[in-house]
């Protein structure tokens, strides 16, 4: 029996990868790759060609490490196309968190030195952890990225096939010809030549790009779509009963986002997007809306709980809420706090409308960004209103995102929690929301909880039992919720006013 390679703290079992395999299952899609020793090719699970022999295939993490071994990725069912790895969330060591920081493009950016500074490690110590953890280093792993971006571009936009290699990263064209050759086994012309036909499309007016981004079935669209729609803000966000809007501030300028649901995916279009910012900006909309969760695994656990059994039953695949960007997510977060959510929004818009830069483009709908921590902590005082205390608290806090605290999603979720406490006006239940949001982290019991505690005395049950609910608390808190705003949820959303 063929065994995996895989490395020992992430390793896989053969013969479940092996099944998941035979049977083309696409919930594994992301999860792992097939390397197929007799063809030199590696595949997502559900690969549509006639499943190999055992002896034939091996098993790893991440295309990055079947890419290093010499295996080129399979044309006809585009492993590099699914749903992430869920691992990436629910593990919170050092791989788990450089992952994170990958998948938005912090190496394009800032190099190997600067994901290494994010994360706190030097750039050999984190290239050794990565390789012994992923079965790839950190520049084959950023390299990885950057062809998957690049396969975007080549077979959903009209881009010249220069500017492709740079958009997606490509320090020159040699590179990144070398690089599509050694991963796809073809020409970049060759590439967007077959993928013609694909799902995604560039629209002829304004630059746009649409794509379909999947998900793992089941997906509880209600859910997801009542908290974009409750929480929307004037200006940042816009609901109009459908699809959800907004503004994003990407690395090389700022875009238009807007998603609509669908049975098996998000269909999301970018408009005004800096084509380098790609990567990022399909990233932050995944985390926003929990696309790379693992619904089978989390809905098998609490399903047997009997008490969060009968919510688990009548909304399997819950999501938990996301980030698209640390600094917002906790001025937010904040705002909110002991006021109702339509008071929330009214209050956040006003901030968006005075210290928010006006995006650079006509749209009634959407106006503006959202203001950056140096713009709230300079102009809040002025602009916000309510107790003065807690004006102190916000602005102090955007203060401290602007100058020393690390805010994304590669931040551990203790050292996280910790430095939000020494924050003025950051108690339990902020720092909670915010570390579940950023990080994805699945395990968090959001304490303080008014919601959660009537739901748990409404279900007769005794709090201690939710320890029963590790690692998947985050979503066990969202069933919890989700059961105290069913009469608000389960009914046809109209545009918010």
């Amino acid at each position: 029996m063929v065994t995996s390679t895989a490395p020992p703290q992430h390793r896989l079992d053969f013969d479940r990868c092996y099944r998941a395999l035979a049977a083309r299952d696409t919930r594994f899609d992301g999860q792992f790759v097939t390397v197929v020793h007799t063809t030199g090719i590696y595949c997502r699970p559900s690969c549509p060609a006639r499943t190999p022999k055992p002896e034939n295939v091996d098993f790893v993490l991440t295309a990055a490490a079947a890419a290093v071994r010499g295996f080129r990725a399979c044309r006809r069912c585009l492993p590099d196309a699914t749903p992430g790895s869920p691992l990436w969330n629910t593990d919170a060591d050092l791989a788990a968190r450089a992952m994170r920081l990958i998948a938005d493009g912090v190496v394009d950016r800032d190099g190997v030195r600067g994901l290494a500074a994010a994360l706190g490690y030097t750039e050999r110590h984190l290239s050794r952890v990565l390789t012994a953890e992923l079965g790839a280093g950190t520049a084959a792993l950023a390299r990885t990225h950057r062809a998957t971006s690049a396969r975007i571009l080549l077979t959903g936009t009209d881009m010249a096939i220069t500017d492709v290699a740079f958009a997606a990263g490509f320090s020159s064209v040699r590179q990144f010809n070398d690089t599509i050759r050694e991963m796809y086994a073809a020409t970049p012309t060759t590439l967007r030549a077959a993928g013609k036909n694909g799902s995604i499309r560039r629209s002829a007016a304004g630059g746009g790009i649409s794509l379909k981004l999947p998900f793992r079935k089941p997906y509880d669209a209600a859910w997801t779509q009542y908290g974009l729609a409750s929480h929307a803000v004037p200006g940042l966000e816009h609901w109009d009963g459908t699809t959800y809007r907004r503004s994003l501030s990407l690395p090389h300028g700022p875009a238009a986002a807007q998603l609509t649901f669908h049975d098996d995916h998000f269909a999301v279009r970018f408009d005004h997007l800096d084509m380098r910012d790609l990567g990022a900006a399909v990233n932050r909309i995944r985390r926003l809306c929990d696309l790379d969760a693992d619904p089978v695994a989390v809905d098998r656990m609490l399903g047997a709980d009997p008490v969060l059994s009968p919510l688990v039953a009548a909304n399997p695949g819950i999501r938990i809420p996301g980030s698209v960007d640390g600094t917002e997510t906790l001025i937010r977060v904040m705002m909110g706090q002991q006021v109702s959510v339509k008071a929330a929004r009214t209050r956040i818009g006003a901030l968006v409308a005075a210290l928010g830069d006006p995006l650079p483009w006509d749209d009634e709908r959407l106006t503006h960004l959202f203001p950056t921590a140096e713009a709230i902590a300079a102009g809040g005082p002025r602009v916000l209103t309510g107790p003065a205390r807690s004006i102190a608290a916000i602005t102090a806090a955007a203060n401290a995102c602007g100058q020393h605290l690390e805010l994304h999603a590669g931040a551990d979720a203790s050292n996280l929690r910790a430095d939000l406490l020494r924050l003025s006006g950051v108690g339990d239940w902020t720092a909670d929301q915010v570390i579940m949001r950023v990080t994805g982290d699945p395990d968090v019991l959001t304490r303080s909880d008014l919601v959660i505690d009537r739901a748990l005395a409404d279900l007769g049950a005794d709090p201690d039992i939710t320890g029963a609910w590790r690692p998947w608390r985050s979503y066990a808190s969202m069933h919890l919720w989700r059961r105290q705003l069913s009469h608000l949820i389960d009914q046809p959303q109209g545009e918010l006013s």
